[in-house]
């Protein structure tokens, strides 16, 4: 099958939504492809608390501070420009939600806003305590279905981007369901496929987060930046069992209400991780890279928990505060047998969010003309450690100016397809036959194993360079050619291709990781504790010849957003 459209989307999150819609805004027939059901998959639908922007309703605020706090989270590492864009262009956005209908929390007149980890004042706007993210992508599929000249395709895996002559210009893709080899023609392509956190043994993100993005930017001569910062939440749940919510739904709990961190031997210990942390309302508040390095660390000394973590403790809350907090997430922990005015839960760092990503310009634009990208596919706003409720702010700033940009482009760009550029993809699916095969299942799961162990929060030269070592074990094994299970829905043939993308998104995150001898943000070497001001540089990724190539950049200074 061969479709033709002026933009292609690949992703249909909260990032690639939006793109859809300003694209088709703009005039431009879109093509918004995921391979889940569109607006159901990623990791917008699945975000239950925050979203960050300077509204100013509540409290005086202004973008400027917003970015200020960004920068901060950042460590010295943002893409100012982007960084600008994002708390500018965001009070636009979600404005733009509300008249959508999206339902913002109100106290009064005003949207409600409330205080998270790492900001100087109250700043981050809900729907309500854990259905933020539902509610977001519900409205961005209603739109969706007001729009006109956008074709929603899902079920639909993307294998390469096509690039001519140095222009991408499509992509060809597998038909989930079917088996069928799709070829889809566009003026301009637009990658909005998330992060990379589905690389981890424990993690927040739904199934389809293995990098495909990167491995598809990777692929078509693209260049990655930042890509050694993966952010790991730190108080994701770990006991007791908790079936039907999301792991890191105690956050906002835990801002609102004051929950306690306790280690093993029940004392507080965020105050000795605290030296340069905000207090808020009397107690330390800590940004997620330094409470993740504050729980470890309690692990390591022998004073975690006994599942592996530390306690959460919201004993000193009466209950009736808890329920005019959480109304009927209460009931929902009770019927998973956790009552919070008796018992203590567990908790402990999962990975949960990528600062790395696609380097582009202030238009989204890739080093490739034509392609571009957005959300957390994109790299360089967030530096080091993206700041709280930043994530669904820059999927929709970002959707917005990647769809316009993209449609501009399509706008005045003629076809550039070519049947010959997209035959070795093409080529490659029609080579997969049967044939004895590793369990790919399980080496999936081992490599998850491999980055939580040697490539996690923290890193050492030793374990970078076993990782690296093992991933190219794991690639040489896997072979160039795809096998099939013969079945029309060829689970064979797309856990092969989920492999090759996450083996080689994977090394681009543990070889950038190797180099930096420093601890900066969400990266942090045992072996080289402290941030060096040497390193306040970003590193770019490449592939020469089949493998990763490494650079350094100096940090961009700042544009006009």
């Amino acid at each position: 099958m061969h479709l033709e459209s002026d933009v292609l989307v690949i992703g249909a999150g909260g990032a690639g939504m939006y793109a859809a819609l300003e694209a088709a805004r703009a005039g431009a027939s879109v093509i918004l492809a995921d391979r889940s059901l569109i607006g159901r998959g990623g990791a917008t639908v699945m975000a239950q608390m925050t979203v960050a922007v300077a509204l100013g309703e509540q409290t005086p605020d202004s973008w400027e501070y917003h970015l200020a706090d960004t920068l901060a989270a950042g460590r010295g590492l943002c893409n100012e420009s982007l960084s600008a864009m994002l708390c500018q262009d965001g009070p636009a956005r979600i404005r733009e939600m509300d008249a959508w209908k999206v339902g913002w929390a109100r106290e009064g007149d005003h949207i409600a806003q409330i205080h998270a980890p790492g900001h100087d004042r109250a700043r981050c706007v809900y729907v309500d305590v854990l259905s933020t993210g539902p509610a977001v992508s519900r409205t961005l599929r209603t739109q969706l279905n007001l729009a006109s000249g956008i074709r929603r395709i899902g079920d639909l895996a993307i294998v390469d981007i096509v690039v001519r002559d140095g222009r991408a210009c499509g992509a060809v893709a597998v038909h989930l369901s079917t088996g069928e080899t799709v070829t889809l023609a566009a003026k301009s392509v637009i990658i909005a496929t998330g992060g990379l956190t589905r690389l981890y043994r424990r993690n927040s993100a739904s199934f389809n987060m293995g990098g495909d993005g990167y491995a598809l930017a990777l692929r078509a001569g693209a260049e990655l930046i930042d890509m050694e910062f993966v952010q790991f939440f730190p108080i994701g749940h770990l006991a007791p069992r908790l079936v039907g919510m999301d792991p890191i739904m105690w956050d906002p709990f835990r801002y609102k209400l004051g929950g306690k961190l306790l280690n093993g031997e029940l004392q507080e210990f965020e105050e000795d991780y605290a030296t340069l942390d905000a207090r808020s309302d009397g107690k330390y508040v800590l940004t997620r890279d330094r409470a993740t390095y504050a729980i470890s660390k309690e692990v390591e000394s022998g004073r975690g928990s006994p599942a592996g973590g530390a306690y959460l403790s919201f004993q000193h809350v009466p209950d009736a505060e808890l329920r005019r907090a959480f109304g009927p997430v209460i009931d929902r922990l009770a019927a998973n047998g956790i009552d919070l005015t008796k018992q203590l839960v567990e908790v402990a760092p999962i990975a949960h969010y990528h600062m790395g990503g696609v380097r582009v310009d202030e238009c989204m634009q890739s080093t490739i003309p034509g392609l571009y990208a957005c959300g957390e596919a994109i790299g360089g706003a967030n530096g080091a450690n993206r700041l709280s409720g930043n994530a669904i702010t820059e999927a929709f700033v970002f959707g917005a100016r990647a769809g316009q940009a993209a449609a501009k482009n399509a706008a005045f760009a003629s076809s550039h397809w070519s049947d010959a550029a997209a035959a070795p993809t093409v080529d490659l699916l029609r080579s997969a036959d049967k044939r004895d095969t590793p369990n790919l299942a399980v080496a999936v799961t081992d490599l998850q194993a491999l980055m939580a162990d040697k490539v996690g929060p923290f890193r050492t030269e030793e374990k970078l360079g076993e990782a690296i070592v093992e991933i190219d074990r794991m690639a040489s094994e896997l072979g160039a050619a795809p096998p099939s299970s013969g079945m029309s829905f060829d689970p064979l043939l797309i856990d092969w291709l989920d492999l090759r993308n996450m083996l080689q998104v994977a090394k681009a995150v543990a070889v950038p990781a190797l180099a930096r001898k420093e601890s900066r943000g969400a990266h942090q070497r045992d072996d080289h504790p402290g941030l060096e001001e040497a390193w306040t540089l970003n590193q770019i990724i490449t592939l020469n010849g089949g493998e990763i190539a490494l650079e350094r950049a100096s940090i961009p200074k700042k544009a006009s957003a």
